[in-house]
């Protein structure tokens, strides 16, 4: 085969640091599109949807060939943070939890993935982010270290 074909679609989750609810209404929106903007042109991913809650967000993305996934979620958190705190964006100081989710997902289920990441401010009226984190842990048989 000459040429690479890879079709990856990737659900990563991080939060705020500490889980603080950082993610203020007034700018969430300019965040989105502005993780979503650095990934389709630094990182050559495909953003499907990108949303999440004042502590934590959610993006589905199609994996680009050329970047590892830890460059990539090490790079949005740390460029993204930097970018709220130099454009005063909220008085707080702005910081990512350390560390990631990343899973990936199956053809067949990107549409209800994209749903749930849409839906994210109903679905955490329901269920806590700590409670979520530990289905996602239970769901793909990972082990429960440090939330």
């Amino acid at each position: 085969m000459s040429h690479l074909l890879i079709k990856i679609w990737i659900h990563g989750v991080f939060s705020t640091k500490d889980r603080i609810p950082l993610i203020k209404e007034t700018f969430e929106k300019k965040l989105y599109v502005h993780i979503t903007e650095h990934l389709e042109k630094d990182f050559d991913c495909g953003v499907s949807a990108i949303n999440g809650t004042a502590d934590h967000i959610h993006i589905l993305f199609l994996m680009s060939q050329n970047f590892a996934i830890q460059q990539i979620f090490k790079n949005i958190k740390g460029e993204s943070s930097h970018w709220i705190n130099s454009q005063n964006i909220t008085k707080d100081k702005f910081a990512w939890q350390v560390g990631y989710g990343a899973f990936s997902v199956s053809e067949s289920k990107v549409k209800s993935v994209e749903e749930y990441i849409r839906n994210q401010k109903e679905h955490h009226k329901k269920q806590t982010f700590a409670n979520e984190y530990d289905a996602f842990m239970k769901k793909y048989g990972l082990n429960i270290v440090n939330r």
